[in-house]
């Protein structure tokens, strides 16, 4: 696996098919990992496009180069993160394509740097969401259980010390039962085990609701972030119809965030990992509208 720096990690990731004709960057959510892309990345390399899949920040095999830097998990950080890495391989306007965490990342990269992106998808995670005083309804809340867990000292003694037992649990509840081979669980677990996930982790659920110190350094970032801008970039929005942790609802009535094409595709029978779930539909979701646009 190649590396590159940014100004803050040593990231690592996958470069497949790179005289591709156009990039598209896939970032993977929480709790996940690049193998998150394993079934959909062929098929975009199958249609001639370079695929590049980073790891997030906190998760192997990327590191940090640096000891004293703070080990946030604002969202912020994962749009300025991704910034970098695009600046770092001089990508031009490649596509970006996030699940969950890689969602609001590449979202928040539209958002820093308009025009940064030929297209963007998402999936299991709408726009306009990063709002720690949105309104949430009562099944929302509850959804969000881990969020308010890991708020307390029993739930950041979990994400640090069972971590494996936690994650496996939302695996377990974000989709239709019998969704995923265990052995690519415990893969994909792999990941977490840095010296940085749990931080990292604690930090993101519990400064986006405003109930830990933001980072300095992202300062001028979140004013420019809230309220979230509006965005040009051709937007996709993939949702399965039973997500089990952020509700379908909650992507839905998000076109006035976009000043270009828009368009939200529900998925019937799948959850909150559809690039999992269903690669294919992913797959052709995202190429239809690559070629539309």
């Amino acid at each position: 696996m190649p590396f590159v720096d940014t100004s803050l990690l040593r990231v690592g990731y996958e470069d497949l098919n790179p005289q591709g004709r156009h990039a598209v960057v896939l970032v993977h959510g929480w709790p996940d990992s690049p193998r998150t892309w394993l079934q959909v990345a062929p098929l975009l390399v199958k249609a001639g496009y370079r695929v590049i899949v980073p790891a997030l920040r906190g998760f192997a095999p990327t590191t940090f180069l640096r000891e004293e830097t703070p080990r946030t998990g604002q969202l912020a950080s994962l749009g300025r993160d991704l910034l970098e890495f695009i600046d770092a391989l001089g990508l031009e306007q490649p596509a970006l394509v996030g699940h969950d965490w890689g969602a609001r990342a590449v979202a928040i990269a539209n958002g820093l740097r308009p025009g940064v992106s030929s297209h963007m998808v998402m999936i299991s995670v709408g726009y306009g969401t990063n709002d720690p005083n949105q309104s949430l309804s009562a099944e929302q809340s509850r959804n969000y259980w881990y969020h308010w867990f890991m708020n307390t000292p029993r739930g950041r003694d979990a994400v640090r010390n069972d971590r494996r037992a936690l994650t496996r649990l939302m695996w377990d509840t974000w989709a239709p039962a019998g969704w995923y081979d265990p052995a690519e669980f415990d893969e994909t677990a792999k990941a977490f085990d840095t010296p940085d996930w749990a931080d990292i982790v604690i930090h993101s659920y519990t400064q986006r609701w405003n109930l830990s110190p933001s980072d300095p350094a992202y300062e001028d970032d979140e004013r420019r972030l809230h309220p979230a801008p509006v965005l040009s970039v051709p937007t996709l929005m993939l949702h399965g119809e039973a997500d089990g942790v952020t509700l379908p609802s909650s992507s839905a009535n998000k076109e006035h965030f976009f000043s270009g094409p828009y368009q939200r595709t529900l998925l019937p029978g799948v959850g909150h990992f559809p690039q999992r779930e269903a690669p294919h539909a992913v797959a052709e979701a995202v190429l239809a509208w690559l070629q539309a646009h």
